[in-house]
């Protein structure tokens, strides 16, 4: 005597897991929220006027103005290096 068939669907395969993946995204989200909260609070601890000095003149700017632009500059650095990084394993 052999046993009645079973009805119903087959069993589903399990989903590919990709947490290598998941865990490097969620740490970089959690390192820009980190690194983002510490540029806010440097830059509210930090309101005096500082001299700058550009390469043909000297100017006078909140500090608060000079580390936003030190740190949009530093960020489109390291997105240029990223940007040649890929296009180098690209080729």
């Amino acid at each position: 005597m052999s046993a009645p068939p079973v009805s119903g669907p087959p069993p589903a395969a399990p989903a590919p897991r990709h947490t290598g993946r998941t865990i490097g995204r969620t740490l970089a989200a959690a390192l820009l929220v980190f690194v983002t909260v510490l540029l806010v609070l440097f830059v509210v601890f930090n309101t005096q006027t500082v001299g700058i000095s550009l390469v043909f003149t000297d100017i006078e700017a909140p500090l608060v103005v000079a580390l936003l632009v030190a740190a949009l500059l530093g960020g489109l650095v390291v997105a240029l290096a990223s940007l040649l990084r890929r296009a180098r394993r690209h080729r």
